[in-house]
């Protein structure tokens, strides 16, 4: 059976299912069989038309669990056939100024699956062996749910949090929840914020100190109740709101950090006055590096409420119809995964 089915992003607000041939992976490469293939938010803003970087057409998808079903020459033997996995879904130049400082992350060309080329919406891909992780407990679910939780421990990496600070997360779908259970881990004490009381007990579930829901309370006022009139240490912001941005400096304490996860949709105004008066860290947070292996590591400690945080799961038929709920309504939705079978 050389063609499959492949949901592509044709054009915003619109999906189609199209058929495409099976992949033949090349020397060096994995062939995968796709289990479970998480839908991004970066997908919905694509099918919102809000992505900047987004590519039309494109098959989507780079949240992914899957099974090894060939290895070819060239491929180290610590990988089987059957093996569980998930890959890093990003695709570097290696030339550029950032790729040269070894954070390619931030690759000027970066090409992330679903994005920029063809994604792992589809029943088998074919990836350089370098690119893929194994875990041996880890289900193919929970393996869907890596890369998006790197996305959040990167963000906290790149805040330095440490167990003497207050970090508030503001924005709990599935890359706030990786920024709040990496803040958890590393013993800060941690504040959610989001309007979705859903997502707030989530949130209480990888064990926050403190939810604050910004639609029932004013979000300044909470944080500085909570912080007795300091403000947090670090605030990620994982919404990607001119609102949430301008709301972040002016909530951050004095010598604070802000990290900024989300593409904000409008242009942000800055009273810069408040962070030179400050001396705060804006800092920008893309993608992930070498955190892999660290979020694999903490869902198999089974410590991340992983059914909670998957809100619906669909079939590949389904997926588009799926993806446009989400956009006409997204209250309560974490995770929505495709399930193409084990």
């Amino acid at each position: 059976m050389n063609k499959m089915k492949a949901l592509f992003l044709t054009a915003v607000g619109q999906t189609e299912i199209r058929e495409v041939e099976k992949p033949i992976p090349t020397p060096g490469e994995l062939l995968l069989r796709i289990g479970r293939v998480g839908f991004c938010g970066g997908d919905l803003n694509g099918f919102k038309g809000l992505f900047e970087l987004q590519e039309y057409p494109n098959i989507l998808g780079h949240e992914v669990g899957a099974t090894i079903e060939e290895l070819t020459a060239g491929v180290p033997e610590y990988f089987q056939i059957g093996q569980q996995v998930t890959i890093y879904p990003y695709l570097n130049c290696g030339q550029c100024v950032s790729c040269r400082k070894g954070r390619r992350n931030a690759c000027q060309d970066n090409k992330t699956m679903g994005v920029r080329r063809p994604g792992a919406m589809t029943r088998y891909i074919s990836i350089p062996w370098q690119d893929v992780f194994i875990s041996h407990t880890l289900s193919l679910r929970e393996l869907a749910l890596v890369e998006p939780l790197t996305v959040g421990f990167h963000a906290v990496a790149r805040g330095r949090v440490s167990q003497q600070d207050t970090v508030a997360v503001i924005g709990c779908g599935i890359v706030g929840m990786g920024a709040l259970a990496s803040a958890v881990h590393r013993g800060a004490q941690v504040i959610a914020i989001d309007l979705d009381d859903t997502k707030l007990e989530i949130a209480k579930q990888i064990g926050v100190n403190y939810t604050i829901n910004s639609s029932k309370e004013d979000m300044q006022e909470a944080l500085q109740r909570i912080t007795q009139g300091d403000g947090p240490d670090v605030i990620i912001e994982a919404v990607g709101s001119h609102i949430t941005y301008r709301a972040a400096v002016e909530a951050v304490a004095y010598t604070g950090r802000v990290v900024c996860i989300g593409y904000a949709k409008k242009p942000v105004e800055f009273n810069t006055g408040v962070f030179v008066r400050k001396e705060i860290e804006i800092l920008g947070s893309r993608n992930c590096t070498d955190e892999f292996p660290e979020v694999i590591s903490y869902l198999e400690a089974g410590k991340f409420p992983v059914e909670a945080v998957i809100s619906r799961e669909v079939n590949i038929d389904q997926a588009g119809q799926a993806l446009a709920d989400w956009a006409e309504d997204a209250h309560g939705i974490v995770k929505i995964m495709v399930n193409f079978g084990d």
